[in-house]
């Protein structure tokens, strides 16, 4: 994934797509348990000369091997983003902005509790990611 092009959405979407990592895993490791993959299927039987129809039921190698490979192709994708995002704040060079960014975005703390570790007004949090954004965006744009 790009770094260029960051976006309010974008970072506000980190701690969401790490419980979606943590979710798939678990379902990762834990595809087949239960029933989730007994599958049904008709086959004619001709035993008798004649074929019958025949209902036989039994694990479904084909749904699990397509499901896990799904499941691995979104962890890749959202753990591609993740990085795209860490890289991102780890390159803010104010140590100031970079330190809100992370406590913000990446650990979840409310504007509140970054105010307060960093002693400022909790406005202060919001106008300084609301001007860094803005600044950022437009440096990009003027790079294209």
């Amino acid at each position: 994934m790009e770094t260029e092009g960051m976006t309010r959405e974008r970072l506000e979407a980190y701690r969401s797509n790490r419980d979606e990592i943590k979710e798939l895993k678990y379902k990762l490791e834990h595809l087949g348990e239960g029933d989730s993959l007994i599958g049904n299927d008709v086959i004619f039987d001709y035993r008798k000369g004649y074929p019958r129809t025949q209902a036989i039921v039994g694990h479904d190698y084909e749904l699990g091997a397509k499901r896990r490979k799904r499941y691995e192709t979104q962890i890749e994708k959202l753990e591609a983003e993740q990085d795209s995002i860490e890289e991102w704040i780890f390159g803010i060079r104010d140590s100031r902005t970079r330190r809100i960014f992370q406590m913000y975005f990446l650990e979840g703390l409310t504007q509140e509790k970054v105010a307060r570790k960093m002693n400022i007004e909790r406005s202060g949090v919001s106008k300084k990611i609301d001007a860094f954004l803005k600044v950022s965006h437009k440096s990009q744009k003027s790079h294209l």
